[in-house]
This record gives structure tokens, sequence and C-alpha cells, in this order.
């Protein structure tokens, strides 16, 4: 199937109720059926059930308790840089916002504004800061942890559309990832504000947080947000903070500053928790 067809269909198909479907298959204990299912997707995506807490596939209850599934003690250290990489995935795309733009893909770019809800006061903080976006494939580790440590301000669910997230659709939708439904975590730390964006996808059952729970469903259809006082929620680097139910992607804003990425990391280059991502720039530059 060509990129362009398989965008196409993407506009047309039912996602929503896809989405609601797919969840309630997820969230089933249906005993056999279950165990088989895992084992076939374990099979189908070649899943390294090894670093898994539970290696087994039938200790999980539901295809969600499976998808979101603890690792295993010690299997992912965490690097002694300041930023480390916050989930298991493939880097999308990473670098400077040039103002308040987000490149996206060949030919699409959408603005900070748009991806935070409509914020601009929020966004402007972020001008000609870094941004990185990491895709998480079905094989993937699920949960999503601190990239360091921060102190939580402001949780905002922004409704949206629910187009795959993968890189076929980030090269054909305009905006992709400013327009798919997304949970925006703002948080403040050592080094100023930063943000992680959960980017919602076809059926991506729900998003959830460590302070929150379920944050959807409910869709309700309205930006929903809650502020949180100083000192509630504080998280350490590494820390888990939230958990998707199904594939999708993160993204990452950071403010301008003495920041740059790790020179080991490409665009479509294969990343895992606790690797290091980003070192305090020591020259004049900063650029990364």
């Amino acid at each position: 199937m060509s990129d362009s067809l398989a965008v196409s269909l993407q506009y047309l198909l039912p996602k929503q109720a896809l989405t609601a479907l797919a969840g309630k298959i997820a969230s089933a204990r249906a005993g056999w059926f279950t165990t088989a299912l895992v084992r076939a997707f374990v099979s189908h995506y070649d899943v390294d059930m090894t670093e898994a807490e539970h290696a087994d596939p039938s200790a999980y209850p539901s295809f969600n308790a499976f998808f979101t599934r603890a690792l295993r003690l010690g299997a992912r250290p965490m690097s002694a840089a300041e930023w480390v990489c916050p989930v298991d995935g493939a880097i999308s795309q990473f670098g400077a916002i040039e103002q308040d733009q987000i490149f996206q893909a060949k030919g699409h770019h959408y603005s900070t504004t748009a991806l935070l809800g409509g914020d601009a006061a929020l966004a402007a903080r972020f001008n000609n800061g870094r941004f990185a976006t990491i895709y998480l494939s079905p094989r993937d580790y699920h949960r999503i942890h601190m990239p360091c440590t921060g102190r939580l301000t402001r949780m905002v669910h922004v409704p949206g559309d629910l187009f795959s997230v993968n890189p076929v659709t980030a090269r054909g939708v305009p905006g992709l990832f400013a327009r798919n439904e997304r949970v925006v975590c703002v948080f403040e730390g050592a080094q100023g504000p930063f943000v992680m964006v959960l980017v919602g996808a076809t059926i991506v059952g729900s998003m959830a947080t460590v302070w929150h729970g379920l944050v959807n469903p409910p869709r309700t259809g309205v930006l929903r947000h809650w502020d949180y006082p100083e000192g509630k929620v504080v998280l350490q680097k590494g820390e888990e903070m939230g958990r998707f139910q199904l594939g999708s992607t993160v993204v990452l804003l950071f403010p301008s500053g003495p920041f740059h990425f790790s020179a080991h990391w490409e665009s479509g280059g294969a990343v895992r928790l606790g690797q290091t991502m980003a070192e305090r720039s020591t020259g004049a530059g900063g650029a990364g």
C-alpha cells in the first residue's frame, strides 16, 4: 500500500469507534482468550519478554495489563546525565524550535501554541527552545518516565483526532501531533519549565498519569485542565509519570538555554529509557 493511500484511508476510518472497541477488548479479562491474544502479539511484534517483570504471557489478566507491563529490576539503568530519555522508542524528530515552530516531517511544521491546546503564554516560554518527538511502536515498553526531576504545575487534556502516529502518517498528515488528542503535562525543573505531551492515536484506549490515574476516557470533547499547588506532585529523574494503553508518541519541550542533545541521537534512531538524552552545554552555543 502506498503512503498516500494509507494516509487517505485514515481520514475515512471511524477512528473513535475503532478506538472504543479496542479499549473494550484490551480491558477484558477473558482467560485463555486473553493469553492467546498476548502470545500472538508477542510473536507477531517480537516482543522481548525477558525484560518484563513477568515474562509468562499467562501472568496478565488483560491485554492492557500486558501492554503496560513493568520491566524487571535493573532492565533500564539510568544515565548520570542531567536529562535522560523518558521512554523506549524511535526518534521521530528533535532539535531547535524555530521561534514557535516544531518540525514534524519534510514539508510539515506545527506551532507550540497549537500543540499546547492554544495556551500562547505557556508556548512563548519555549520560543527558540528545544523539542524531541519519540514514537513508541507496538513492541516497545509503554510506561513513560521523567527525563529529569520536575514539579508538576498543570495538566491539560486536549480533545482531538485519533490518527495513527507512525512515520508514514507523520509525513502525510499536516500538524499531526497538534491535532490528535493529547495530555499536556507542565513541569518546573532545575533549569526552568519543561513539557511532556502524551499524544493519543488510533486504538490508543487511554492515557494515564501516576498522579491522576486514567485521564481518558472520558472523552468529553472539551478541553479539561487541572492545576497543582507547589510541592503536591514532585517526580524524580527516571521515575514513572504515565503510560499509554496501546502505542503512541511523546513530545518534549524545553526552553532556550545551555542544552544540547546527545551526539548519539539521530532522527529515526532507536532509543531506550534511561539513556543520555541531553547535557548542559559548556560552550557559548547551546544548540543541539
